[in-house]
């Protein structure tokens, strides 16, 4: 339960001891940050998460190039866009040509991490697909983040012998229970928690990540997904608002809640986790400029260190929608590089660009 709202010597206090060590929080302590609604009080939260990604990560926001790779996908989630039973969706899978083409274009830009990302596909024909892609992109020498679903550990070792350095795997929530009422039968937690055990034995930049405004979701739950964060050990976090997507059964039995809501539940989950985990790579989801405008600089500044502007052509991005009002579908990647630089200009922060910006985290901990 939040903590009586007497001053804020009590949160004062709190700030203080999560900034000068790591997972220094107790549970409880995780949901009375979580739980605060006073503006005031989330100023705070906000201003000392947004401090120690400063003093931990550094000045500056590190960047990304986006390649949405494919949309087929073999998973049927209940709350995902890509869903392999929604028929509304145009599928598509971009060829190694034109991966290629998109990392030459965020090379173009100055960008110096790529992330790829498509639908769950497990063959050996998708695998090898990835490892002639991995392989053409090593010229660049471009830092490369996969996230490419639940894979066997080979897999994995075979995508990191070719030129793969970091790896999103989304649990989406730690709850087993919640997991379970979000995914179909055949989905297994335990196997999502096993495959983010085989990435960190084969030697990836690990990441992880959940939603947060999800039905049936408490606070306690959103606090034991930070607490879960710090016991994997991960070295990055993608993670961002549940938006409901009109084509998924989960859309159905989302609660209304106003988009302000859901983006102050997302900024605190990152704030939050940032107090917690210190060096971490964390980043701005474009779901938050989805709920607002400037949603993604508010990330930032509540202590979001990485952003990741699309570069796949703009022909495909309706196509990749995961949930409803997707922004800068029109926007290709030159406009977004610009857009972006003005946006954190006017927020004091900046991308950094020609620097891959892997985890500090991953580093210490080697």
């Amino acid at each position: 339960m939040q903590p009586m709202a007497d001053g804020s010597d009590w949160l004062s206090t709190l700030l203080e001891r999560a900034s000068g060590s790591p997972r220094s929080l107790t549970l409880g302590e995780l949901e009375s940050l979580l739980l605060l609604e006073g503006r005031d009080d989330l100023d705070m939260l906000y201003a000392a998460a947004h401090a120690l990604k400063v003093r931990c990560c550094g000045q500056g926001v590190a960047v990304r190039g986006l390649v949405e790779a494919g949309n087929v996908c073999a998973k049927d989630c209940f709350y995902c866009g890509i869903r392999k039973s929604n028929a509304a969706v145009e599928r598509y899978s971009l060829s190694a040509d034109e991966i290629v083409a998109a990392a030459e274009e965020a090379k173009r830009l100055d960008y110096a991490s790529l992330v790829i990302q498509s639908g769950e596909i497990e063959s050996e024909a998708h695998t090898r697909f990835i490892e002639d892609v991995l392989r053409r992109l090593a010229p660049l020498d471009l830092g490369i983040t996969l996230s490419l679903g639940e894979q066997t550990e080979d897999v994995y070792a075979r995508w990191r012998e070719a030129g793969a350095t970091r790896y999103l795997l989304r649990i989406e929530t730690s709850d087993p229970e919640l997991y379970a009422a979000l995914h179909p039968a055949e989905c297994s937690w335990k196997r999502r928690v096993e495959c983010l055990r085989a990435l960190r034995r084969t030697g990836y930049q690990v990441g992880t990540g959940v939603m947060c405004a999800l039905p049936g979701q408490t606070m306690r739950s959103l606090a034991r997904d930070v607490m879960f964060y710090g016991e994997m050990d991960v070295d990055m976090i993608g993670m961002g608002p549940y938006i409901p997507h009109p084509d998924t059964p989960l859309a159905a039995k989302s609660p209304d809640m106003a988009a302000a809501d859901r983006l102050e539940l997302g900024l605190k989950m990152i704030a939050v986790s940032r107090l917690y985990l210190h060096d971490v790579n964390i980043a701005a989801a474009t779901a938050l400029q989805a709920l607002a405008d400037d949603g993604r600089e508010r990330g930032v500044l509540a202590g979001a260190n990485v952003l990741m502007p699309n570069v796949t052509d703009v022909r495909w991005r309706k196509a990749y929608r995961l949930y409803a009002n997707k922004p800068c579908l029109n926007e290709n990647a030159s406009l977004c590089r610009h857009c972006l630089d003005r946006r954190l200009d006017a927020i004091g922060e900046h991308l950094i660009y020609g620097e891959r910006g892997d985890s500090r985290h991953y580093f210490a901990r080697s």
